[in-house]
């Protein structure tokens, strides 16, 4: 299986010029948009919106810090507003690696291409009902 890496901005919607740009894997068994604590500061003064237990993939449980209002765009979709997860965590070969979930890509329209490995948009959002 391969990984894929999109380029996302996040800004505090409240001090658009605080803002973060990097690259971050997606990750549909993740929910939302998670960043490392050690770089809540880049976003300014962010309102902690609430605290979140989380299960990694090993299955412990961690504590994330769910803050917001920020803007998230990833490179060639939508721009939402949303909330940020901010975790402790350690850095691997020299750097952190951000997560993007599955609640971040449907607000963006993006979707998985597993065949071609990479993002694709979504032409329209659904809107039907259960029968």
């Amino acid at each position: 299986m391969g990984r894929i890496i999109a380029q996302v901005a996040i800004a505090n919607a409240l001090d658009p010029s605080k803002e973060i740009r990097c690259p971050a894997l997606v990750d549909t068994g993740a929910s939302g948009l998670i960043l490392p604590a050690a770089w809540r500061a880049q976003l300014g003064e962010l309102p902690l919106l609430r605290t979140v237990e989380l299960e990694t993939a090993d299955q412990r449980l961690v504590r994330g810090e769910v803050c917001g209002p920020v803007r998230i765009q990833m490179e060639g979709f939508d721009p939402i507003a949303s909330e940020v997860t901010f975790l402790d965590m350690d850095a691997a070969n020299g750097g952190h690696e951000p997560l993007i979930g599955y609640i971040v890509l449907e607000q963006s329209r993006a979707a998985v291409d597993m065949v071609g490995h990479r993002l694709v948009k979504v032409r329209a959002l659904d809107l039907k009902r259960a029968a």
